[in-house]
């Protein structure tokens, strides 16, 4: 059963202006904005309010820096932030994930209803008595328009951008025209008990205004309509994060020097309209009323889509209606009316629990900052999980990210959540949990017995069978490395270049074939297991050992291919040393471990002259490997082995360039440009070099790589009576470059996604 995201049908057309940056401003600059900024103040004051706004863009800040990380590694498709999340930790938390993430912006709609509602109100008193009808209105008016889809919407949104620099620029200026340093100094400090109807504390002042920063959504749900994701998610979501935090702190010292306590508490939209700039209300009034529906819009559109894509992937049951599309621009048009039910029943619950003024608004922002958190949280623990866990795979172009910021996230999202309100947040995450529990349908047991011992081999047992139901798939590929080591202390070169390979991000299986007979030997193959086991140890190498006693090195050498791993962690990468001696038949062990789909790493040249050992606390010196291109056949593989030493720390400062031989100069150009966009798609920094065949190739390779560290060369495995003349090409090739790797990968296995 395939759990692939279908494209969407219509073309992507979105870049990051209008595809990313202008809907998440608008969802940013919007109903907090006008409608509660100033509650914030009056109740906070201005010391609590900016903190307030640090914190909560701490939040979205590292999330946008996970977002940009994910969006970055992988081609992202229709479904946004649900997408980045299940394609990471999985189709079962992500569906999980995914249902917090919809009911988020399922109940952003009535939200941003509520506040347009409120904000028409406030400026045209005779429709008090109609608020309940104005709201139910204008809610079916815009869902409507969702129905007819992204394309009016989208053009829409420039000329509600322009409605809103006015009203903000008309907002601001008549703040800042009665701005008093003494009154900014009384509203400096906190009074939560200024507000009328109750007493608030400051968390809860916190999730009133956190919807503010929430607006990170908008471009990255959007994703299958955007030309370019992976540039545009990330610069226009980090500059829409940077444009919304200057203009909230702007606003909030300005309206705190330039309007009395309990005039921000009681008038907090009012009091905005009444001292515009210029006589320019009306343009406040315009403001608040384009963003609110700017933002409602934008999650009318947002929130079908997440459904549409936790359907497609089959992750919960019972969605499967609602993985259709309609027309050719693939609409969700099903999803979509599941949302407008969910809108329609949390707008009639808010304003008869909140009433019909502000506290039906603040009910729905503390409701939606719960879910909000709860989605990013996870977000950034799946951001957490590629880095910290080392995935190969994880090569994200965006350089600005690191795991401490998402594991910070994930920690602010969790942490913030139970202080607002614990019981809720408890329920929620139990709710998450149950829910994961159930799409999992695995049995939990617990083990009592050896409880460190038992514990670990429980979650190893559990895991081991997990991923043997598991499909592989090239994006999750490790180094799992079998290394023909024999007495290591003999070959230290050998096994150094193993666990450089491996990187940690894998597994290292130390290989010692011994002949003899094992009945009568079995003493010799016990001493050749503990001296394994003891160099592994002295030297603090993470290495498995296998002694392997037959009654030959060919005999030994299939059994260990055979015996090497358990259940599904078997070696995919076997690692020996080159012997350029025509005498010794080495060839059928490598046949047979290239039939068993296992790729072929032969180390040669002079590795026991290779890199020296670096003295604690000292920087490791600039070291360059080479790689030279001939096809993605064995290239892909070799330039994933070059990256991967470098994630090691001897090779910490070392630079890869990728090298290749064209026919003559006409071809240099075309194909430098193709490498480099190679090593772009690839995500992996590497320098391309291209030259061309005037000479023979043994002497351009051996004047480019005669000073590199460490050179990658490809091969394929001679046909039957060429074993001579194959171990003589690829020596003379050997005597030119001090250190080499000769690289054989299995047919079909392309690293580089």
């Amino acid at each position: 059963m395939s759990r692939k995201t279908p494209e969407p049908s219509g073309a992507a057309r979105l870049g990051t202006f209008g595809g990313v940056f202008t809907p998440s401003i608008l969802t940013i600059l919007g109903v907090i904005l006008f409608m509660r900024a100033g509650f914030v103040v009056g109740t906070g004051g201005v010391v609590h309010a900016v903190l307030i706004l640090l914190l909560a863009k701490l939040i979205t800040f590292c999330t946008a820096l996970s977002m940009s990380a994910v969006a970055t590694n992988m081609t992202v498709r229709g479904g946004g932030a649900y997408y980045l999340i299940s394609r990471v930790l999985g189709p079962e938390f992500g569906g999980a994930i995914g249902i917090a993430q919809y009911a988020a912006l399922a109940i952003s709609v009535p939200f941003y209803v509520l506040g347009f509602t409120e904000a028409l109100v406030v400026s045209i008193p005779a429709l008090e008595p109609y608020v309940f009808v104005t709201a139910l209105v204008l809610s079916t008016l815009l869902l409507g328009l969702a129905w007819v889809g992204a394309d009016l919407v989208i053009k829409t949104q420039y000329v509600v951008m322009g409605i809103l620099a006015v009203g903000l620029l008309a907002l601001l200026a008549g703040a800042a025209m009665l701005f008093d340093p003494e009154l900014l100094r009384v509203n400096m400090t906190a009074d939560y008990g200024a507000a009328s109807d109750r007493t608030y504390g400051f968390w809860l002042v916190f999730a009133i205004y956190f919807p503010a920063v929430t607006g990170i959504d908008a471009g990255v749900n959007m994703s299958g309509d955007l030309k370019d994701p992976a540039r545009s998610i990330p610069r226009g979501t980090l500059a829409a994060v940077g444009v919304g935090f200057a203009v909230y702190l702007l606003q909030i010292v300005l309206i705190g020097g330039a309007f009395d306590r309990q005039t921000l508490v009681d008038q907090p939209y009012q009091v905005l309209v009444d001292n515009a700039a210029f006589g320019l209300g009306f343009a406040v009034v315009a403001g608040v009323l384009a963003a609110t529906i700017s933002s409602a819009l934008g999650s009318c559109l947002g929130a079908p889509r997440v459904l549409q894509a936790v359907a497609r992937d089959r992750a919960v049951p019972g969605l499967g209606p609602f993985a259709r599309g309609s027309g050719p621009a693939d609409e969700p048009r099903r999803a979509l009316i599941v949302t407008s039910i969910v809108a329609t029943l949390v707008l009639i619950w808010a304003l008869k629990a909140g009433g019909e003024g502000g506290g039906a608004l603040n009910l729905v922002a503390g409701l939606i900052t719960m879910f909000f958190l709860a989605g990013y949280g996870m977000t950034n623990l799946a951001a957490f999980t590629e880095a910290f866990g080392d995935n190969p795979s994880f090569r994200p172009r965006f350089r600005f990210f690191h795991w401490a910021s998402a594991l910070v996230g994930a920690a602010g999202c969790a942490l913030a959540a139970f202080l607002i309100a614990p019981v809720i947040a408890a329920v929620a995450f139990a709710l998450i949990a149950a829910l994961l529990w159930y799409l999992r349908r695995r049995e939990m047991r617990r083990t009592y017995a050896d409880a460190r011992r038992g514990y670990v081999f429980s979650n190893l047992r559990r895991n081991l069978l997990r991923l043997d139901e598991m499909a592989e798939d090239a994006r999750n590929w490790r180094p799992s490395v079998l290394v023909f080591s024999g007495n290591p202390n003999t070959r230290e070169g050998l096994v150094s270049w193993g666990v450089w390979l491996e990187s940690g991000r894998g597994l290292v299986v130390l290989a010692n074939v011994l002949k003899g007979d094992l009945d009568r030997d079995l003493r010799h193959r016990e001493a050749a297991l503990r001296q394994l086991r003891a160099f592994c140890r002295d030297r603090h190498l993470h290495a498995f050992p296998l002694v392997v006693m037959a009654e030959d090195l060919e005999h030994g050498t299939r059994t260990a291919l055979q015996a090497a791993g358990f259940g599904p962690i078997r070696p995919n990468l076997v690692l020996r040393g080159w012997s350029g001696d025509p005498e010794q038949d080495d060839l059928p062990g490598l046949r047979l471990a290239a039939r068993m789909d296992m790729a072929l790493v032969l180390l040669g040249g002079k590795p026991e002259e290779g890199p020296p050992p670096v003295a604690a606390g000292a920087r490791p010196r600039r070291r360059r490997i080479d790689v030279w291109w001939r096809g993605r056949k064995n290239g892909a593989l070799m330039l994933m082995l070059a990256h991967l030493t470098t994630r090691n720390w001897e090779w910490s400062r070392a630079t890869i360039r990728l090298l290749r031989v064209v026919p003559d100069e006409r071809g240099v150009e075309p194909a430098r440009k193709a490498l480099q966009e190679l090593t772009e798609a690839a995500r992996i920094d590497a320098t391309a070099e291209v030259l061309p065949a005037d000479r023979p190739f043994l002497e351009i390779l051996g004047e480019q790589s005669g000073d590199a560290d460490c050179t990658l060369l490809g091969f394929e495995l001679p046909d039957g009576g060429e074993e001579v003349a194959w171990k003589a090409r690829y020596q003379a090739l050997l005597d030119v470059v001090p250190v080499a790797l000769l690289v054989s990968a299995p047919e079909g296995e392309d690293l580089l996604v």
